[in-house]
């Protein structure tokens, strides 16, 4: 949700590559989904500029946010799949973008690496202490969208783990599929050997748990994998996502990063859209994706009139 939870997400949850990109977590590879926009230069006055990382379900809820402010009079623009964090934020508080969905958690750690906040509530209270200046958040989903340490049902049985403290009593090697970005990332590498006392490595796949990654894990390449919590590829190959007793993964709520050009009647708009994205349907959305290879316009335009905020 890497960041991806895809989503620092960072930012997490098969599939296909149609059109753009995709995934999949939190963070990336291309996005099936992209409405084909390109990365924005500058934001002109009176034009809110939306981006969205390099994953698919990101460039859904991103997608959602610019069709409800265009029915609500807005003028916007699409700049989608524009990376991880490490370039789209610099990109926000540059003002060449004006608005995001982020992942609640990842997005703290981005900027406070060793934060000691835990909950969703405290997350969202220290998010303004340590956003660039000009920059906010505004209320995040009751969709979350987690990085997640998942293997396949075989390696679960065969080895009883079903939770992250148990792999430290694994006696094979054990490697992660993830984005390259994970090497570094608290709840990466580096948060197994301190918070668990494993030791694993990395094979670095650049599609945000997406059809690589799902792959890599199928054949064996990796022991563990990166996939992100709403990724529908979770329970299509009956795949064990395990337990993090530590609570080492934050929480990672979609949550919009704005500007200030993001005004009161623009953020209604948009906290609308957001209150209707629930878990189940935001594995919905991902399942018409993956699934269903629909497009992101496509998708979002559906997801709205069923929320009532298209007609």
């Amino acid at each position: 949700m890497f960041t991806a939870k895809k989503r620092g997400r960072l930012a997490v949850l098969g599939a296909v590559v149609i059109g753009a990109t995709v995934a999949l977590a939190g963070c990336s590879s291309s996005n099936p989904l992209s409405s084909g926009s390109t990365s924005g230069t500058s934001s002109k006055s009176g034009t809110i500029v939306i981006g969205s990382q390099q994953y698919y379900s990101d460039t859904i809820v991103a997608e959602a946010y610019a069709q409800a402010l265009e029915n609500a009079g807005f003028t916007v623009k699409r700049s989608f799949n524009i990376g991880q964090r490490n370039v789209y934020l610099p990109e926000l508080a540059s003002g060449k973008i004006d608005l995001i969905p982020d992942y609640s958690g990842n997005l703290l750690q981005y900027y406070d690496a060793k934060t000691t906040a835990s909950s969703e509530s405290d997350i969202e209270s220290a998010l303004p202490g340590v956003l660039p200046k000009g920059l906010k958040v505004l209320k995040a989903a009751p969709a979350t969208d987690q990085d997640t340490y998942t293997v396949t049902k075989e390696f679960s049985t065969k080895n009883n783990i079903t939770s992250l403290d148990q792999l430290k009593d694994y006696s094979g090697s054990l490697t992660v599929g993830a984005n390259s970005e994970f090497q570094t990332r608290p709840y990466g590498i580096p948060g197994l050997k301190s918070d668990y006392g494993v030791t694993a490595s990395l094979k670095a796949i650049a599609d945000s748990g997406g059809p690589l990654t799902v792959a890599a894990l199928k054949n064996g390449q990796v022991q563990l994998a990166d996939i992100y919590s709403a990724d529908p590829a979770i329970k299509a190959n009956d795949f064990v996502s395990l337990k993090d007793p530590k609570n080492m993964i934050l929480p990672q709520h979609i949550i919009p990063v704005a500007d200030k050009k993001v005004n009161a009647k623009a953020t209604a708009v948009i906290e609308k859209v957001n209150a209707a994205l629930t878990q189940s349907e935001l594995i919905s959305l991902n399942s018409k994706s993956v699934n269903d290879k629909q497009s992101a316009a496509v998708i979002a335009k559906a997801f709205l009139k069923s929320a009532g905020i298209l007609k």
